[in-house]
């Protein structure tokens, strides 16, 4: 996509609202779109950052049910001031047949969460959920080449993830989700594109992988069971989690008592931002700038 594509929707910032963060006919609106909506750690990140650079932006969070998507999307579409789209669960594969071109990596994921307003009104989806997952990973020395990996969860983040981890040269790549049908269409879609990834529908026995990752939402609550069987965790296993409503999950208590290391949640929202900004047309800071914010 070129850079030309969203600059005439770029309001120059007016000097006060944008210094003192107030919402005007000018602003720029990043509507967040999910549900439940409360959880979402974003606006304390973007909007600081906006504020911070003078630029006259605002991230709005949005409560919007399943049955109400399709209505929002077309009606965000009318909204002259808005550039773009966050998507969060449970939307990043409903909103795909919504828009009017995707990357590649949506193609391949089936899902969907950076949505771009282009001068032309169209909507183009991007993927950074995966992107910012496996970067998160090489930031902590973890070498995705050639290992062996579990997943489990084949929904809107589970799917960018398989995507990435194909992607990234991962030597075998067993998906497990509660949908087999789900799983089996994600296994279809990253064999497609990555033949050599060995991917395959498999079960929640993490022994004998390098990596296991919770891409579901077991362990958003205190009495979820557990993704995996963790007395099947070695301490060489490496553990990523994408659960953001806690730090430390059950899942990741496990892994830190079994000596594993590990990757939190927001982990991967750090390395996406950057990614998001710069699709906005904000240029591109570096994650450890935006976690000097929140």
């Amino acid at each position: 996509m070129s850079p030309t594509d969203t600059a005439s929707h770029a309001a120059p910032a007016g000097p006060t609202q944008a210094v003192q963060g107030i919402v005007s006919g000018t602003t720029l609106l990043y509507p967040h779109l999910g549900d439940p909506i409360d959880i979402v750690r974003s606006p304390f990140i973007y909007n600081p950052w906006f504020l911070g650079h003078g630029i006259d932006a605002s991230l709005v969070p949005m409560g919007v049910s399943s049955a109400h998507l399709a209505v929002t999307v077309a009606g965000l579409r009318a909204v002259s001031n808005v550039r773009g789209l966050i998507v969060t669960m449970p939307h990043k594969l409903a909103i795909v047949p919504l828009l009017d071109s995707v990357s590649q990596g949506v193609s391949v994921a089936g899902s969907c969460n950076a949505v771009v307003k282009r001068a032309d009104g169209s909507l183009h989806g991007e993927l950074f959920d995966g992107t910012g997952f496996t970067a998160g990973l090489a930031r902590k020395g973890f070498v995705l080449s050639g290992a062996r990996c579990l997943l489990i969860g084949a929904g809107g983040v589970g799917s960018a993830i398989a995507a990435a981890l194909a992607e990234g040269g991962c030597s075998s790549l067993s998906i497990h989700d509660r949908a087999p049908a789900a799983t089996a269409a994600l296994v279809d879609r990253v064999r497609a594109a990555f033949p050599a990834a060995g991917t395959h529908a498999g079960g929640t026995d993490p022994a004998g992988f390098d990596l296991v990752v919770n891409a579901s939402p077991l362990g958003m609550n205190a009495d979820d069971p557990l993704p995996v069987d963790v007395a099947g965790l070695a301490p060489s296993t490496f553990v990523g989690e994408v659960v953001m409503k806690r730090t430390m999950t059950p899942l990741l208590e496990a892994a830190r008592a079994r000596g594993c290391r590990f990757q939190v949640g927001t982990d991967m929202l750090y390395e996406q931002i950057p990614l998001y900004l710069e699709l906005f047309g904000h240029g591109r800071p570096s994650p450890d700038e935006l976690r000097a914010i929140a």
